[in-house]
């Protein structure tokens, strides 16, 4: 008989790719997670892992568990649903992480709607950046993320995660307002190819957007100054350092002195957020009440 617990080693030496990382993951020691990969393949009669000095990868066989792997905790959510509403499970505590922003375009107004509607239901609220709070929930450490589009996110057909479309926005150009382009109805990107840029950091999906923006523009951004904390990139840019695309959200109630906001001529630069909780937990009554606020927040359908 295969144990459960040793299938949530598997998935998480698969998702992190080191023994190391997926202990960490799973406030385990290196050695335990080493030992029930072992015990699990005595237990299939399969070789599961192969170790290499790059990290860990599943070998065939693996692979063919995992996939099942993925079935079989889909379900074990369902189940926990379907308990959890047999049992009227109309009280709870959830953990929901969300990007600065996205807090406060979605999961505020969520939250008063929860106080009126499931006053039952009580959230805490997590600040992550749309990159890592997929892993977070992967990992059990939360129960919904919102998170926005990357580039090596899990795509929404994952086996492991169920997606609720939420909102898509643009970026906007921010310029100094004694930049050559500041008269303009609308910047053309191509013409911020020799500019110093403000952007965030590689990793943060704000990043990914404004890199592939300008390359479909033709040419790669001169990043000069950092920052994940997009008041600071308009502050940045208002001392005429340099300039940026800030999505539109994140420019509200922000001090805009000494720079202008300017739509992108062409197709606009887009970010697509979204909601998401491990696959078979989306009909949790403690669950649904949350993303279907998030829906209504939002304004999705």
């Amino acid at each position: 008989m295969i144990e459960a617990r040793r299938l949530h080693i598997l998935r998480a030496v698969a998702d992190h790719r080191t023994v190391t990382a997926a202990a960490a993951a799973l406030y385990l020691t290196p050695s335990a997670v080493s030992q029930q990969l072992t015990a699990l393949e005595q237990e299939t009669g399969h070789r599961l892992v192969e170790r290499s000095a790059k990290g860990v990868r599943l070998t065939p066989a693996g692979e063919i568990l995992l996939d099942h792997t993925h079935v079989v905790f889909a379900q074990l959510e369902r189940a926990a649903a379907e308990l959890a509403d047999y049992s009227s499970g109309a009280a709870g505590t959830l953990t929901v992480a969300s990007f600065a922003t996205g807090i406060a375009q979605v999961v505020v107004p969520a939250l008063v709607r929860l106080a009126a509607t499931a006053p039952g239901i009580r959230i805490h609220v997590q600040d992550a950046e749309g990159d890592a709070s997929l892993p977070m929930l992967l990992d059990r450490q939360i129960d919904v993320a919102v998170a926005v589009e990357y580039r090596g996110a899990p795509s929404a057909d994952d086996p492991r995660l169920t997606h609720v479309p939420l909102y898509a926005e643009p970026f906007d150009a921010v310029v100094p307002v004694s930049h050559r382009l500041a008269d303009t109805a609308e910047v053309p990107l191509a013409e911020l190819a020799k500019d110093p840029w403000i952007g965030p950091y590689p990793g943060n999906p704000c990043h990914d957007v404004l890199v592939l923006a300008c390359e479909n523009a033709g040419f790669q951004p001169r990043l000069e100054h950092t920052s994940d904390d997009f008041r600071a990139v308009v502050a940045l840019a208002s001392a005429d350092v340099g300039v940026a695309l800030v999505p539109r959200s994140a420019l509200r109630g922000t001090d805009l002195t000494g720079v202008v906001v300017r739509p992108v001529d062409g197709v606009a630069p887009t970010r697509r957020v979204f909601a998401a909780v491990r696959r078979g937990a989306e009909e949790h009554p403690l669950i649904r009440p949350v993303l279907d606020a998030l829906s209504e927040a939002a304004g999705a359908p």
